[in-house]
């Protein structure tokens, strides 16, 4: 057990430094891409990042050889956007507080493009209810519909590249570390950091959802609890904790552009491969999963609808996920 707690620590700080080289590396490569900074997070730091968590639906739907192992993929689909939805922005409005007199700030206010991101409330809120939805009701052609969640995300990236950001905010790049003495770093030096950082992010969060797993059995937790409330707070990791990174450095357009667009992946990428392998049919603890995000992303929305957001005000969504965990643990233990 020593052995497991030690590799769940040192997973965890092995991530925290990755993703260091992973947002410096991913800021540089939308430069030279010519991208906003807020398609680099919507995009570019997204669908990196979701790589891990998309990783774990595939392999439980597709190689499953249980209905039980396939329906940890669904418990992923599901339990992925309810942790960025709650947790990740919790998280960036702890740190926005907390280094508010850091970043030469008087208040906690979100410098961000606020109506960007209440649209892309609206753009995850429309799909997500679809998806909750069709876990309700069972037909013969619904592994089909998995097909229209992949164009929706492909129309989503097409929106994010084409768009201007709304905000006149440039952030300031640091030196790539990388090539920290270099005022332009070369192509193949961006690139490298960006991807090998990315690998290390996969690795090290394959052995943390590992030790988690294990943590879980020794003390007894039920598998299906395990799967829908533990392990999307160790895949979704990653996104966390570059969003801790973005908004130390005062880049919350960045941090919460990151979030925003991997929720986008997670709500409709993984329900496509679990859409195709899977029935998709919802037990109760998935459908209050479903209801809480609903929930935690029409608060958003009306927060970022509103403008002038203060960090403070993100902080009690993350209680949300906390609710869900109880129900999940009282309907199991019931």
């Amino acid at each position: 057990m020593l052995s497991t707690l030690l590799l769940f620590l040192l997973s965890a700080g092995v991530i925290y430094l990755a993703c260091e080289y992973f947002v410096n590396g991913i800021e540089w490569l939308g430069q030279k891409l010519n991208l906003g900074a807020t398609a680099t997070g919507t995009v570019l730091a997204a669908f990196g990042t979701a790589l891990p968590e998309s990783a774990v639906t595939f392999v439980a739907v597709i190689t499953g050889r249980t209905p039980e192992v396939r329906d940890i993929g669904v418990g992923a689909a599901m339990g992925g956007p309810l942790v960025l939805a709650t947790i990740a922005y919790a998280v960036v409005g702890v740190a926005l507080w907390i280094n508010c007199r850091k970043l030469g700030r008087n208040d906690a206010r979100v410098q961000a493009g606020e109506s960007r991101l209440a649209r892309d409330q609206v753009w995850f809120l429309s799909i997500f209810v679809v998806k909750c939805a069709l876990g309700l009701i069972a037909f013969a052609l619904k592994p089909w519909l998995g097909v229209l969640f992949l164009t929706a995300y492909a129309l989503y990236v097409w929106r994010e590249l084409t768009h201007e950001d709304d905000t006149s905010v440039e952030e300031a790049l640091e030196p790539l570390k990388f090539q920290p003495r270099a005022a332009t770093p070369s192509f193949i030096a961006v690139a490298s950091q960006a991807v090998l950082s990315l690998l290390v992010i996969a690795i090290a969060s394959h052995i943390f959802v590992s030790q988690l797993e294990t943590i879980g059995i020794a003390m007894h937790l039920p598998p299906h609890l395990v799967a829908l409330v533990l392990s999307p707070v160790a895949t979704e990791l990653p996104e966390t904790m570059n969003a801790l990174i973005w908004v130390r450095q005062g880049k919350e357009r960045l941090a919460l552009a990151n979030i925003s667009g991997a929720m986008m992946i997670q709500a409709t990428v993984p329900s496509a491969l679990a859409l195709f392998a899977t029935p998709w049919m919802f037990d109760k603890p998935l459908i209050a999963s479903g209801i809480i995000t609903t929930i935690a992303i029409i608060y958003l929305w009306r927060l970022f609808h509103r403008g002038n957001v203060d960090g403070r005000t993100l902080v009690p969504v993350g209680l949300l996920y906390g609710v869900f965990a109880v129900y999940v643990g009282w309907s199991l233990l019931a």
